[in-house]
């Protein structure tokens, strides 16, 4: 029986890492909030890894489930009128460990109609989960009390043979859930203030429904895990690939819309690409297989006829078109580009904002600290910090030394009153001078570490004193070119700008309204009179970022020097990124045995 009016609730949810029992409460609490909308959702969908959050690493062994078990919980959580819910979750399965998504009866109990266990899982990047779970080999429809259903996980969705295989075996719905982390902050030519790689699953999401005349929903993942925010941006999309709702990104919210499953009739009547496609599958199966086995295929000789093949006698009659085509030069941008350092900062900003609330409420925390320093990379995370925690739960503390400059000090001051925070002025002089009275002969570049790792003690001690988390103010450049002191500038355990390089920072620093007289002065580190940064590293920023961001996505120095970039500035930022790799690592332990800490022994920061 296929209903022709089908109600959704796509609910775009943010797990707390690892806490398998209260997720299930909060789905049982998101279920009974869904039950009372009017109309009633036949059909709630959460996301991937719902019940855990996605990165949990070695973890997973700790936080999975049977089907049996999860449906136990379900029951356990919602008590209300029956409901249809797909929930995302890591199954064990005949001692096997699953990243898996199951169907759910809800009401009186709580009954699994499937389950599918996620196919393609991603290992490159970011990801590395092939490495902690099983992939499945399945892809099937299902009958639902509504009609004919299919569920695909994440990547699933990303290869279209997962899309066609749904469709051929009658799904009306094809159910993606994803916990995708967002990327992308260049501003987009279609003027949406959205992250690039939402763009990237509105297309997917979009082509899957219209080339197969199905309705696809996409429910995504929200909140922040190590420092990953989860896009959301949940769809629901018709079957001539039209957006029937759309989620905002980052928030948690329940979407819902009524969709008349008779529009897949009209539209696969209109455009009839998977009847064309049942009907050439036999065909197009065995190209399959022969290319599977990897046969040549001898196509010239199976198209050359057995005839005369004299050449085609040339009509002598004048052409009236013109002897030549006009020429259209795809240009430079031919040959490809690294993504553009271009950013949108108003969205960086909505990023960043969201993600420091995210932080400080999974780890518990309400104040944060700041070491504003006078520059722009502290004004901008202080005030990132101001908007996301409020003014009054930011602590900004200036740490100068004697030989410090005082604009600085009015610099930082200036931040301070304009956006009305907490200060704390603590002059480090007496405490440097006090260990390099016994180290008399230290350099100028011993004396700034010296100074960088006093200001962290300092930090670190006010955070214990305030319960106040640390934040980093380095920003991308300054820590792919290895400008920072180890355990000093680079110690807070949460750097909201950490992955802007300083182009990128002044950028939304201008957004942000931090003052003009802290954007343009040279960029230093203030810890010799008249450093600058640009200065010590022989190159500018602007420079250096558009190198650091080729370098970056793969291109070497020879393809750069083909493209024309100096050589020799090539060369002062490639040996900087390749000279300071270990800068940006956890100390080098020596391994001794299976179960080493970083090595076998893996969890998430915020597990």
């Amino acid at each position: 029986m296929v209903m022709p009016l089908l109600h959704l609730a796509i609910a775009q949810f943010r797990p707390r890492k690892g806490d398998v029992q209260g997720n299930l409460r909060r789905v049982g609490e998101v279920l009974a909030q869904a039950a009372a909308l009017d109309p009633r959702p036949h059909v709630v969908q959460f996301p991937e890894t719902t019940l855990s959050g996605y990165f949990v690493e070695g973890g997973v062994r700790e936080i999975a489930l049977t089907a049996d078990e999860l449906a136990a919980g379900i029951a356990a959580a919602y008590h209300g009128p029956p409901i249809d819910a797909i929930v995302g979750f890591y199954e064990k399965l005949n001692g096997d460990l699953h990243n898996s998504i199951a169907y759910v009866r809800c009401g009186a109990g709580a009954e699994i109609l499937h389950v599918h266990r996620k196919t393609f899982l991603p290992t490159y990047g970011l990801f590395d989960e092939d490495r902690f779970v099983e992939r499945g080999y399945e892809i099937r429809a299902f009958d639902a009390p509504w009609g004919r259903a299919a569920m695909l996980i994440c990547e699933d969705a990303w290869h279209s043979l997962t899309g066609l295989i749904a469709a051929l075996d009658g799904a009306h719905m094809v159910f993606v859930s994803s916990a995708s982390p967002a990327r992308g902050a260049f501003e987009r030519t279609d003027g949406e203030a959205v992250p690039g790689s939402v763009a990237r699953w509105d297309r997917l999401i979009r082509d899957i429904a219209d080339e197969h005349g199905v309705f696809v929903t996409l429910a995504a993942l929200v909140g922040s895990e190590g420092g990953r925010m989860f896009q959301g941006g949940s769809l629901v999309v018709g079957p001539r690939g039209d957006t029937r709702a759309r989620a905002p990104v980052f928030e948690e919210s329940l979407l819902t819309a009524s969709v008349d499953l008779e529009d897949i009739t009209k539209a696969r009547a209109d455009l009839p690409l998977l009847s064309d496609m049942r009907t050439l599958l036999p065909k197009l199966k065995a190209e399959l297989d022969r290319s599977m086995r990897g046969s040549e295929a001898k196509a010239e000789e199976r198209q050359l006829s057995t005839g005369d093949h004299r050449p085609p006698t040339l009509n002598d009659k004048p052409s009236t078109a013109p002897a030549t085509l006009s020429v259209v030069a795809g240009g430079d941008l031919s040959r490809g580009s690294p993504p553009p350092l271009e950013i949108d900062p108003a969205l960086v900003e909505s990023w960043l904002v969201t993600f420091i609330k995210d932080e400080f409420q999974r780890r518990g925390f309400k104040k944060a600290v700041v070491g504003l320093s006078g520059g722009v990379d502290s004004a901008v995370v202080a005030t990132l910090a101001a908007r996301a925690l409020g003014a009054n739960n930011v602590i900004a503390v200036r740490m100068p030394y004697r030989t410090s400059s005082s604009d600085s000090l009015a610099h930082a001051q200036t931040v301070i009153d304009t956006l009305g925070l907490d200060s704390r002025t603590l002059d480090i002089s007496a405490a440097v001078d006090a260990y390099l009275a016994l180290e008399p002969e230290a350099d100028a570049a011993r004396r700034g570490n010296v100074m960088a790792r006093m200001r962290m003690i300092a930090l670190f001690d006010l955070s214990a004193k305030h319960r106040a988390l640390p934040l980093g103010t380095g920003n991308k450049s300054e820590r792919l070119l290895g400008y920072f002191t180890w355990h000093a500038d680079d110690s807070p355990p949460v750097n909201p700008i950490g992955d802007l390089f300083k182009t990128q920072l002044w950028a939304l620093a201008r957004h942000l309204g931090v003052p003009l007289e802290i954007i343009e002065k040279p960029a230093s580190a203030d810890l010799v009179s008249g450093q600058t940064d640009e200065g010590d590293f022989g190159i500018s920023y602007a420079k250096a970022d558009v190198i650091l961001n080729w370098l970056l996505n793969g291109y070497t120095p020879a393809e750069l020097a083909g493209r024309g970039f100096d050589a020799a500035e090539v060369e002062i930022v490639r040996k900087r990124l390749d000279g300071t790799h270990w800068k940006r690592k956890l100390p080098t332990v020596a391994m001794l045995s299976g179960a080493a800490i970083g090595e076998s022994y893996l969890r998430p920061v915020d597990f």
